[in-house]
């Protein structure tokens, strides 16, 4: 499998995740900031009900087990212990999971300074013998296709990056969501469909943030951090 080199980072709230480029000495907005801009309002006003942050909370440490549960799977290391709730999701992606083949990479950052993002994605392998970008998720429930389109902006992103990076095409894109009711949702898409929508992010994002700005305020928080 493909291995790349670590980027830096740094999470600065109310902006969002930023890696450092790996060829320049800029930093980029992670591909989910960009991709859930238009969110941004929505979900903070969602968090400040003390319950729903307690139910964030929960499902970021659900998904973060659920990933590690499923890269170990695909590279035949020992499942780690779980909660009875998250190893019944990881058991019901498991036919899933026998799609994938010919894995090049897993969980490995990407940089784009053409894109100006970079981020680090789940999996790039064969899904049912097609090129794929994979991304896994978690969710309490199944979700409607319209409420997840930064998903498929986030993959398509990754597919983007990936061809740039290797100059190998990806086919498809195959996100996978276990859900806690049982449920498991398998959204198979053409990439190049959300490539537009992409660059619409992209510009709502840069309308709203000067990248000379953002440069700044990086270099700001990591000499306030030292």
């Amino acid at each position: 499998m493909r291995t790349f080199k670590k980027l830096e980072s740094v999470e600065i709230d109310g902006m969002g995740r930023f890696y450092k480029s790996k060829t320049l000495d800029e930093w980029y907005p992670s591909v989910t900031t960009i991709t859930g801009w238009s969110k941004r309002a929505f979900f903070a006003e969602w968090r400040k009900d003390p319950n729903n942050a307690k139910k964030l909370d929960m499902a970021g440490r659900r998904g973060t087990l659920l990933h590690e549960m499923v890269e170990c799977h695909l590279t035949d290391r020992p499942i780690p212990s779980a909660d009875p709730d998250t190893n019944m999701m990881y058991q019901n992606i498991i036919p899933n999971l026998g799609k994938i083949g010919n894995i090049r990479a897993q969980e490995q950052p990407l940089c784009s300074d053409t894109l100006r993002m970079a981020g680090r994605f789940d999996c790039i392998a064969d899904y049912d013998g097609v090129y794929s970008v994979i991304d896994f998720k978690t969710s309490d429930k199944p979700k409607k296709e319209d409420w997840i389109q930064n998903y498929f902006e986030q993959a398509s992103a990754y597919a983007l990056m990936w061809y740039e990076e290797t100059g190998e095409r990806v086919d498809q894109i195959v996100i996978l969501i276990s859900c806690a009711d049982g449920n498991v949702q398998e959204f198979i898409k053409d990439p190049s469909d959300y490539y537009s929508p992409l660059r619409h992010s992209a510009a709502d994002y840069w309308r709203e943030n000067n990248y000379n700005t953002l440069q700044e305020r990086v270099h700001e928080h990591l000499q306030a951090t030292v």
